[in-house]
């Protein structure tokens, strides 16, 4: 089922507790995965060091109800892909109005010319305690991210995304 212009509200929760909630149109949803269009929805510039997410930076996000993680795909105001974050997260849940997704705390980076791709905040999830509470989500989420950086590493990763 495609979507036009239907507004998505995207809970991002992590650890129990909503981190952040904005709002995004759903391009699509097929009953296994959904693309929504979002502005940045961080406060100011957020600066990593090899990307800046930055107000007027346009993200198109893709979760899946059968996959343990988003691929968000960011592009400047002017359209210029500046390359993907990866989201580590359990499947998605969708009520048709909110989308809930639980951060794990693993994430990727991709850049938009496959040259830079990292793991990124593998120490918060050793300290999120996640792997002694739940083992198997922990074993999901590692084996989720391990499958990402191998796509990512790949230059059909965009397929992913069609």
């Amino acid at each position: 089922m495609s979507a036009n212009s239907a507004e998505l509200s995207i809970a991002l929760v992590k650890a129990g507790r909503t981190k952040i909630r904005y709002t995004g149109v759903l391009l699509h949803d097929d009953g296994t995965r959904l693309a929504v269009r979002c502005p940045w929805a961080g406060a100011g510039v957020r600066d990593f060091g090899f990307v800046r997410f930055e107000p007027g930076d346009v993200f198109t996000e893709y979760y899946w109800r059968d996959r343990w993680y988003a691929v968000k795909e960011v592009r400047t105001a002017a359209g210029e892909v500046k390359g993907w974050y990866c989201d580590i997260t359990r499947p998605a849940v969708c009520d048709g109005t909110e989308l809930v997704v639980e951060d794990l705390d693993l994430d990727l980076w991709r850049s938009a010319d496959g040259t830079d791709v990292r793991r990124l905040d593998e120490d918060e999830f050793a300290e999120s305690g996640l792997p002694e509470r739940d083992p198997e989500s922990a074993a999901a989420a590692v084996a989720a991210l391990d499958e990402l950086e191998r796509l990512a590493r790949g230059k059909d990763f965009t397929d992913l995304l069609a």
